[in-house]
C-alpha cells in the first residue's frame, strides 16, 4: 500500500532579548516553500537551501493589538490562525475520518516550539484551537440531527530523564514512572496512563491547566528543567454509529500533539571535552529520535537498515507517528539569529531527513463486538505466550530487528517481553471492563474525580483576596501554582513535618517548618519558622517578621519563587505596581548579591547580566543538591576576564568555581560545562528523591573531577613591542590567577635571531627605527621560558602553554613537579620568511599570554574530624578561608621578595635614565627638557628604547621660550635646577 510522506513545516520566530542585546543578524530567508540559511562565518559562501511543505515567516511584519493579539502587517507574516489552517486543520480532518495523527514540534530551547503548539494569552496555538474546533464540530453534528455518539478523552504525559509521568494522575508516578508496553494492534503505549473523558473545550482547558500545574510542581520539587522534558497531549476521538446491517460501529482516531525538549547540540551545551558528555539519560530520547529519523530516511531510499525504536521511551511512543499507522506532521522551530547558526542548521537538516519518511495510515473503524472479541482473543494469546515464553511475541515487522540481535540481547528482550505481556494482560482486562461502561458512566466518574470546582473558586478568589503565585523560567509554568493568604495564619513546610503545613513545598532546602504567614487586619506578614530556613523577600534575607507589599517577590529555599499579590493594595495605588517577571526577580537577587545589574552598560555587560540571571539560581540549586546529597562540594560564581582566560581581547565570562571541601581542590567550569553537569546532578537528585540507587563511582559522579584534571594556575603576560624593533626582552612576569592573586614569577625571554636560529644581540646592530621596515623581510626570533619561581607546591606536572600570532595549537613546555622553583629550559624558534603587516602590527601592539597549568595534589588529612557538607560550608564562612591563606604564606613571602628585587632593579634603571637625560641636556647647555622626552624614556620597555628616545628627541628652543612667556599654562617642559 503506498504511503504518505511526513509533512514538514518550518517556522522562524522574532529575535528574543538575548539576540537583540547581541545585535544579532538575520540568517534565515524564506520564499514560498524554500528556506535558506547563510553562514555568518563565511559571508561569501552560497546560502544553503532547503525545501519543505510549508515555510512560515513569523520574524517580523506584524503588530500587537491592545489585547496582545499578534496580527500580520502584510502577507509575509504567518500568524497562529494561518499555521492552524494549514497544519492543525489537517489533523482535525484526519480525526473525523478515523485516521491516527501526530503533530510534533522540534527545535532548540527558545526557538518557539511551545508558541506554535500551545501559544500564550490570546495567541492560541495548534493544541487549544484543535480541541476547541473538535467540539464545535461535534455540536454542529448534533444540531444537524446526527444520531451518532461522540466520545472524546484526554491524556497528558511528560517524558523526563527516560521516565514517563502521567500529568493528570501524579499519584501514579511511582518509582521509575509508567511502564511502556507494546500491543500488536496499537503499538507502544504507556501502561496505566489516565484517559479522562471530556465533553467540552472548557473541560479540556481545565485538564491542560491541571497537567501543567502538576508538571510545575514536579519540576520544582525534583529540581527538573522543563525545557529538557517532552510533553505529549493525547486526544482519543471515537464516533459510534449504527451501520446498515444494524451493527454498532466504532471509528477511533488517536491524535498525539508532541512538544519535544530542546534539541541543543552537544557542543553548545558544554558536552565537548567533558568526561560525562554521554552520561545523561536526559539526552537519550532526542538522540534516539534522530537515529530513527535517519534510519527511516535511508529505508525510504530502499536501504535495509534497522530502525532503533526500542532505544528510548520517546521513540517507542512515537513509533506509529514515525513509521506506522499515522498521518504525521513535523513543525521545526527556527531561531533567525546568526549566533544560533549551528543549532538552526542542525534543525533544518533534521527536518529535511524527516520529510523523506513514509507512513501508511488506515481508517480505524470496526464493529464494537469485534473490538471486544479481539480483546478477549488478545487475552488468551497473552496467557498462552506467557506459558511458552520465547521471542515469538515479536511482531512480523520486527523480525529484522531480531535478526540483528546477539544472544544476550535476545535474552534481555525475552524477559522484557514477558514483563510486557503480564502488563498487557492486566491492561486488556481493564479495557474490556471500560468498554462495558456507557459514556455517561465514564463522564460521571471523571467529573467526580476531577475536583476542579475548587480550582475555579480559587481563581475567582484571587481577584479579591491576598495570595501568591509561582514564577518559573518557563513562561508556560509561571502562574500555574497559587496559594490564598486570606486567613489568619498559614504554615509553610515540607511533607515530612510532624503536623501537615497549610502550604506544602517540597524540594531543595525546604525545611519541615520553613516559614509562616499571618494576616492581621488585611496586612500580610511573613517570617522564618526555622533558623536553617532560607527565605528571601525582594532578594533580601528575612531575619525578622516582614510586612508584604503587592508584587513582593518571595523565595523559599533554593527554587520556590513566588510573587505576593494584594488586590486591595493594587486598587488603592494602581500606577505604583508593574508586572513582575522571572528575569526581573532573578536580576534583583543578583543585585543584592553584589553584582552590577544597572541599565547603563554596554552590550558585553548586558550579556554578562543575562548570564548571571541564568547562573545564580542554578548555582544555588547545585549547592543545595550538594548539601542534601552530602557531596562536600561548594559552587561559587566567578567572573573571568579575557586576560584571565589568556586572551588579549574579549568579554568577561560568567563561570563557576568548584571547590572540593574535603580534599581542598579547586576547579573552574565554564557556563556550558556547569549547565551540562547540573542536568546530571538533577538526574542523581531525582533518583535520590525516589529512593533509587543514586550513588555513582567518582568517574561518573557529576559533582567530582578526576584527580588528574589539569587546572590553570594563572597566566603571565609580556608585550612584544621590543621584537618590532628587533630588541631582545627579558622579563620576570607575575603569574596571576583568575582572581588577580599572585601565584609566582615566570621568566620570559624574547630574542631576535637569524634564519638558522642563532641568537643576535645589540652588537649585531640589527635595530630598526620603524617597525614597518620589517614588512616583506624575513623575521626570526626565539621565545625562551627558563623557569618559574614561587609557584605553590600543591601543584605537580606544572607546565606552560601559549600561542604566538596565528598558532592554532598550543605550544607547551615540559612538565615539572611540585617545587617552588621550576626549571623549564624551554626554547622555541619562530621563523617567518616574509613578515606581513598583520604580523608587524601584532608585534607592535600585541601581548603574549602564557598560561601556567598543573595538577592539584589533595590535602585531605587522615585524622581530620568527620564533617558533612553543611558543616564544612559553615566552617568556611566562619574561617574566611584562613586555612587557605595560611598555606599560601610561604609562597606569598617568596613572591614579595622577588617582586621587591624586581621593583628595585627597575627603579635603579629609571634613575639611571633620568641621569642620562640630565647629562645630555648639560652637554647641550639646556636648562629645560620637554616632558614628552621623560614620558618616552620612563615608559620604554627596554634600556635600548630609552637610549633611542634620549638621543633622538630634540630639545626645542622655541618650546622653551614659549614656556618662559606663558608660565600660567600647563608646562610642557621640565626645569633642570
Amino acid at each position: 500500500m503506498p504511503g504518505d510522506n511526513v509533512k514538514v513545516a518550518v517556522r522562524v520566530r522574532p529575535f528574543n532579548s538575548r539576540e537583540k542585546t547581541r545585535n544579532a543578524k538575520v540568517i534565515i530567508q524564506m520564499n514560498g516553500g524554500t528556506t535558506t540559511i547563510a553562514n555568518p562565518a563565511e559571508p561569501n559562501e552560497e546560502p544553503k537551501k532547503f525545501a519543505f511543505d510549508y515555510s512560515y515567516w513569523s520574524h517580523d511584519s506584524f503588530s500587537e493589538q491592545e489585547d496582545g493579539l499578534l496580527v500580520p502587517d502584510g502577507p509575509k507574516y504567518a500568524d497562529q490562525a494561518r499555521v492552524f489552517e494549514e497544519l492543525g486543520k489537517g489533523v482535525l480532518t484526519n480525526a473525523w475520518e478515523g485516521y491516527n495523527s501526530c503533530l510534533f514540534a522540534y527545535g532548540q530551547t527558545g526557538s518557539g516550539k511551545s508558541f506554535s503548539m500551545v501559544g500564550y494569552g490570546v495567541n492560541k496555538g495548534i493544541v487549544p484551537i484543535f480541541c476547541d474546533q473538535l467540539f464545535i464540530g461535534i455540536n454542529q453534528k448534533k444540531e444537524g440531527g446526527s444520531k451518532a455518539e461522540y466520545e472524546v478523552s484526554f491524556s497528558m504525559l511528560e517524558i523526563y530523564n527516560e521516565q514517563v509521568r502521567d500529568l493528570l494522575n501524579p499519584s501514579s508516578n511511582k518509582k521509575g514512572g509508567l511502564k511502556v508496553r507494546e500491543s500488536p494492534k496499537i503499538g507502544f503505549y504507556a501502561m496505566g496512563l489516565k484517559q479522562t473523558p471530556v465533553q467540552s473545550y472548557a473541560e479540556i482547558q481545565d485538564r491542560m491547566d491541571e497537567g501543567t500545574r502538576n508538571r510545575t510542581v514536579a519540576a520544582t520539587q525534583m529540581n527538573a528543567t522543563s525545557s529538557r522534558a517532552h510533553t505529549i497531549v493525547g486526544i482519543k476521538f471515537t464516533q459510534k454509529s449504527i451501520n446498515d446491517a444494524g451493527q454498532e460501529m466504532a471509528k477511533t482516531a488517536i491524535c498525539n500533539l508532541v512538544d519535544l525538549a530542546g534539541s541543543e547540540r552537544a557542543e553548545s551545551t558544554g558536552a565537548t571535552g567533558d568526561r560525562l558528555k554521554e552520561g545523561a539519560a536526559i539526552n537519550q530520547s532526542l538522540s534516539s529520535l534522530g537515529n530513527c529519523i535517519a534510519a527511516l530516511a535511508d529505508k525510504s531510499k530502499g536501504k535495509n537498515v534497522k530502525v532503533p525504536y526500542r532505544d528510548s521511551v520517546l521513540t517507542k511512543l512515537l513509533k506509529n507517528a514515525l513509521g506506522g499507522n499515522s498521518k504525521t506532521i513535523m513543525i521545526a522551530a527556527l531561531s533567525p539569529a546568526d549566533i544560533n547558526y549551528e543549532e538552526t542548521l542542525s534543525t533544518l537538516r533534521y527536518a529535511d531527513r524527516a520529510k523523506q519518511i513514509k507512513n501508511v495510515a488506515v481508517v480505524n473503524e470496526d464493529p464494537t463486538e469485534k473490538l471486544i472479541r479481539e480483546l478477549k482473543e488478545e487475552n488468551q494469546r497473552l496467557m498462552d505466550a506467557l506459558k511458552k515464553g520465547g521471542l515469538g511475541e515479536l511482531k512480523d515487522d520486527d523480525e529484522e530487528e531480531k535478526q540483528h540481535m546477539t544472544e544476550e540481547e535476545k535474552e534481555a528482550l525475552r524477559k522484557e517481553l514477558e514483563e510486557e505481556m503480564q502488563g498487557r494482560l492486566r491492561d486488556t482486562e481493564a479495557e474490556m471492563e471500560e468498554m462495558k461502561k456507557t459514556w455517561e458512566e465514564k463522564l460521571k466518574q471523571a467529573q467526580s474525580s476531577a475536583g476542579n470546582g475548587g480550582e475555579r473558586e480559587k481563581k475567582e478568589a484571587r481577584k479579591t483576596k491576598p495570595h501568591m503565585y509561582n514564577l518559573n523560567m518557563d513562561n508556560q509554568l509561571s502562574g500555574m501554582i497559587f496559594h490564598l493568604l486570606d486567613q489568619t495564619s498559614y504554615k509553610v513546610g515540607n511533607n515530612k513535618a510532624d503536623s501537615p503545613p497549610d502550604i506544602v513545598l517540597n524540594g531543595l532546602s525546604i525545611q519541615k517548618e520553613h516559614a509562616a504567614f499571618c494576616n492581621e487586619d488585611g496586612k500580610v506578614f511573613v517570617e522564618k519558622s526555622s533558623p536553617e530556613a532560607k527565605l528571601l523577600v525582594n532578594g533580601e534575607p528575612v531575619i525578622s517578621k516582614v510586612e508584604l507589599d503587592h508584587n513582593d517577590r518571595i523565595m523559599f529555599g533554593s527554587n520556590h519563587l513566588y510573587v505576593f499579590q494584594h488586590p486591595d493594595l493594587q486598587k488603592a495605588n494602581p500606577n505604583k505596581y508593574h508586572v513582575v517577571t522571572y528575569e526581573m526577580a532573578q536580576e534583583e537577587i543578583a543585585q543584592k548579591n553584589g553584582f552590577d545589574m544597572s541599565d547603563k552598560q554596554n552590550t558585553d555587560d548586558k550579556l554578562v547580566q543575562q548570564d548571571l540571571i541564568d547562573m545564580i539560581p542554578s548555582v544555588e540549586e547545585a549547592n543545595a543538591m550538594s548539601e542534601e546529597l552530602d557531596k562536600k562540594v561548594k559552587f561559587e560564581i566567578v567572573m573571568l576576564s579575557a586576560r584571565a582566560r589568556g586572551l588579549q581581547h574579549g568579554r568577561t565570562e560568567v563561570c563557576v568555581r568548584v571547590r572540593n571541601l574535603e580534599c581542598e581542590l579547586e576547579y573552574v567550569w565554564d557556563k556550558d560545562k556547569f549547565t551540562r553537569r547540573k542536568y546530571l546532578m538533577q538526574e542523581m537528585y531525582q533518583n535520590f528523591q525516589e529512593g533509587e540507587d543514586w550513588q555513582l563511582p567518582d568517574e561518573k559522579d557529576p559533582f567530582t573531577e578526576s584527580p588528574d584534571t589539569q587546572v590553570q594556575i594563572g597566566s603571565a603576560h609580556v608585550y612584544l613591542q621590543s621584537l618590532a624593533y628587533l630588541i631582545e626582552t627579558k622579563e620576570s612576569a607575575l603569574v596571576n590567577n583568575y582572581q588577580g592573586q599572585e601565584q609566582g614569577l615566570l621568566d620570559i625571554e624574547l630574542v631576535p635571531c637569524d634564519d638558522k636560529g642563532k641568537e643576535l644581540s645589540e652588537a649585531d646592530d640589527i635595530f630598526v627605527e620603524d617597525p614597518k621596515d620589517l614588512i616583506g623581510r624575513s623575521l626570526n626570533f626565539v621565545l625562551k621560558i627558563p623557569g618559574a619561581t614561587g609557584i605553590p607546591n600543591k601543584y605537580k606536572d606544572v607546565h606552560c602553554r601559549y600561542k604566538v600570532f596565528l598558532d592554532t595549537v598550543d605550544n607547551e613546555t615540559d612538565k615539572m613537579g611540585g617545587s617552588v622553583s621550576l626549571e623549564f629550559r624551554h626554547r622555541k624558534y619562530f621563523n617567518y620568511k616574509v613578515a606581513t603587516s598583520q604580523l608587524v602590527d601584532y608585534l607592535s601592539n600585541g601581548m603574549l599570554s602564557i598560561q601556567v597549568w598543573g595538577v592539584q595534589q589533595s590535602k585531605q588529612s587522615p585524622n581530620a574530624k568527620p564533617m558533612n557538607t553543611k558543616m564544612m560550608v559553615d566552617a568556611l564562612k566562619t574561617s574566611g578561608d584562613s586555612a587557605q591563606s595560611s598555606s599560601l604564606e610561604k609562597t606569598a613571602y617568596i613572591l614579595q621578595v622577588a617582586a621587591l628585587k624586581k621593583q628595585n632593579q627597575r627603579l635603579e634603571e629609571k634613575i639611571g635614565q633620568v641621569k642620562r637625560i640630565v647629562e645630555v641636556a648639560e652637554r647641550h647647555n639646556k636648562s629645560r627638557v620637554q616632558t614628552s622626552v621623560l614620558k618616552q624614556v620612563l615608559n620604554a620597555p627596554t634600556v635600548k628604547l630609552s637610549e633611542m628616545a634620549i638621543a633622538k628627541v630634540p630639545l626645542d628652543e622655541e618650546n622653551q621660550h614659549t614656556c618662559d612667556h606663558q608660565p600660567s599654562q600647563s608646562s610642557s617642559v621640565c626645569v633642570l635646577m
